[in-house]
């Protein structure tokens, strides 16, 4: 019997911009951003397969053999993450969905039934912490084969994530449950046996009630000075330097000690992206913007990681560099307001944002 897995999309990227005003009679930091969704993306590969039940005119799967001979099935549980949840009514929606639609997809009747004891069970459905490897496939939301003739061995076992939302693992068990009735990804009904589905996992914190929200306390940087004149490249290069190494110091106690940074050969590589522009991408004049992209996994609409952080400076004082510099950084370790360090904050002066405010 093969193995078919159902990859998984639950990473939503949002990001935004914000631009941060340098002139003195200006709001300090006017917020303008509009994060919008970006569509969901995978690197994991889909599996080619053409097994499972043929539909036939009227939309109804043609009847075929039971590969089981018999047509109740026993299931049983296994909560192996020791995860303390309860996964029986969850799975039961799931052995639900498949009694319902048996005919109309799978070509053969089956009834399931719940019992305790995995040893007499036809069907074994693990909850594991992961699932490192299925067939070709690695890391994925779950693992069960793809039964199409017998003997069938038992207890056939299903593997799924634990950390899922309730709809999402009701939908990894109904994936993974056809599967072991026959169906490949190429099947309907297609909502549930397509090989790639966005799934969202229990709540987690949001990345601004973290310490850190990145996950690593080293972040790559790079400087793109290609528009700063010669004459400004040294000190502008001090400004930004400042700004790093006042985050490094601990930022007067805010962030982590172990915060620190190392250059990026190319922006592609870097985690946070300091570049100067002659055009802000935010609001006409001088001023700054900034863009947090990261990771959404339980789909609530904030982000529980950071993975990027784009810096954009437009037409500054050359001494202003490394407060601007310093207000994003503030930001993308998810300081805000009165979290941030005193001389980030809203009432810093035109004055104070000038100085050397670091040292």
């Amino acid at each position: 019997m093969s193995r078919r897995a159902l990859l998984l999309v639950c990473l939503v990227v949002l990001s935004g911009c914000a631009a941060i005003p340098s002139l003195p009679d200006g709001p300090p930091f006017a917020d303008e951003s509009s994060p919008t969704p970006a569509p969901p993306t995978t690197d994991e590969r889909a599996i080619e397969t053409t097994a499972g039940a043929t539909v036939g005119p009227t939309g109804t799967a043609v009847p075929r053999p039971n590969p089981y001979e018999e047509e109740t099935l026993t299931v049983a549980i296994s909560d192996e993450a020791d995860t303390g949840r309860d996964f029986r009514p969850l799975v039961r929606e799931a052995l639900d969905f498949w009694e319902a639609n048996d005919r109309r997809y799978v070509g053969y009747s089956v009834e399931y039934r719940l019992v305790s004891d995995a040893e007499d069970a036809d069907l074994l459905v693990r909850f594991v912490e992961s699932v490192d490897e299925c067939g070709r496939e690695d890391h994925v939301a779950g693992c069960a084969p793809l039964v199409t003739a017998g003997p069938v061995d038992r207890p056939v076992t299903v593997r799924v994530r634990s950390g899922f939302s309730d709809d999402s693992t009701v939908l990894v068990l109904q994936h993974e449950l056809g599967h072991t009735l026959g169906l490949g990804h190429d099947d309907a009904p297609a909502d549930v046996m397509n090989a790639r589905s966005v799934l969202t996992t229990l709540p987690q914190r949001n990345a601004s009630e973290k310490a850190l929200p990145w996950n690593r306390s080293t972040l790559s940087v790079y400087v793109d000075t290609a528009t700063v004149p010669p004459d400004d490249l040294t000190e502008t290069r001090r400004q930004v330097d400042a700004a790093l190494g006042y985050f490094e110091d601990g930022a007067e106690g805010t962030v982590p000690e172990e915060v620190s940074f190392v250059r990026a050969r190319s922006p592609e590589e870097a985690d946070v992206v300091v570049r100067f522009s002659e055009e802000s991408p935010c609001q006409p004049g001088p001023g700054s913007c900034g863009a947090i992209a990261g990771l959404d996994p339980d789909g609530d609409g904030a982000l529980e990681t950071y993975t990027r952080l784009e810096i954009t400076l437009t037409d500054l004082d050359t001494d202003a560099v490394a407060w601007h510099v310093a207000r994003w950084l503030g930001q993308g370790m998810g300081l805000e307001g009165e979290e941030l360090p005193e001389p980030l904050r809203e009432t810093s002066t035109f004055g104070e944002r000038r100085g050397e405010w670091w040292a």
